[in-house]
């Protein structure tokens, strides 16, 4: 009876050990974002800002995502000048101003007054019926990736 119960503890442990890996995602931010086909203007954005490669490092960070439709919500001409080359600056720091250190769940945000990104200012996080960052609504959180979590955003960060 003791041998069984050994061998049951040992399968359960095995199941369940193998259960965390497959739940576990594969995809890094990057990956995932693109993957995801709604935001194809940050993934050009991100490589014109030459980030793809720092967002698809170990990590963790959370990245606040500005939706396809986001980006629209620009003034006219906004996301064609911030994609010239030499706006490349001004970009980078947009960018930077969406991510923060470290992976943050959607239920630690809510907790949070605001947050500190990687460009070392803040962004101010409003909880209630909906959480706002700044001025722009999460409008889908939680998407877990290889190296963090994506909160997805309906209005791009201005810093």
């Amino acid at each position: 009876m003791k041998k069984l119960l050994t061998c049951l503890a040992v399968l359960s442990l095995s199941v369940t050990q193998l259960a965390a890996t497959e739940k576990a995602p594969k995809k890094n931010i990057v990956e995932t974002a693109v993957e995801a086909g709604s935001f194809n203007t940050l993934a050009a954005a991100l490589k014109a800002g030459g980030l793809i490669d720092a967002l698809s490092s170990e990590g963790p960070f959370t990245v606040f995502a500005p939706t396809d439709e986001a980006f629209a919500k620009l003034p006219k001409g906004t996301l064609e000048d911030l994609l010239k080359p030499e706006n490349k600056d001004k970009l980078v720091s947009i960018l930077k101003y969406h991510v923060v250190s470290g992976a943050v769940p959607a239920a630690k945000v809510v907790k949070l007054k605001e947050a500190k990104t990687l460009i070392g200012k803040t962004v101010a996080i409003k909880s209630g019926k909906s959480v706002y960052v700044n001025k722009s609504k999460v409008i889908k959180a939680d998407i877990r990736t290889s190296n963090g979590i994506i909160h997805v955003i309906d209005t791009v960060l201005i810093p």
